[in-house]
């Protein structure tokens, strides 16, 4: 007697799908903050480059299948997020700081100093 499989396995393109990551974008007076939701990509997964002034986020998402299971439905199957976002000349690209925790990546990108607000002090003469 052989046993009748009730889920069809997804197809090779659903695999290897790009998702783009949900993504806040706030500013202050010394750069902004950029803070992406990647759940489920590890550090080691995760590839953030700037290039010309594109900055792009690019991760894979690092699904485990328990030891001796094969999966026979899964809608995240090999999933990448991916998304790139155009920096303004004011900002600096060499001095961003990005940390990844829980799931959300945190970017920090400073302004060039003399795109900065400043404070003139007037002296009395």
């Amino acid at each position: 007697m052989s046993e009748k499989k009730t889920v069809s396995r997804p197809e090779r393109a659903e695999e290897t799908q790009t998702l783009l990551p949900r993504v806040d974008v706030f500013e202050d007076k010394d750069g902004i903050l950029l803070l992406a939701d990647l759940p489920g990509v590890p550090k080691d997964k995760l590839d953030l480059r700037v290039e010309n002034d594109t900055l792009t986020l690019e991760g894979e998402i690092a699904t485990a299948t328990p030891e001796g299971m094969e999966a026979v439905y899964a809608e995240v199957r090999l999933a990448r997020y991916k998304r790139a976002f155009a920096l303004s000349s004011e900002l600096d690209s060499q001095r961003i700081d990005a940390q990844l925790r829980n799931g959300v990546l945190k970017l920090r990108i400073p302004k060039h100093a003399h795109a900065q607000p400043r404070k003139i002090v007037v002296k009395s003469a």
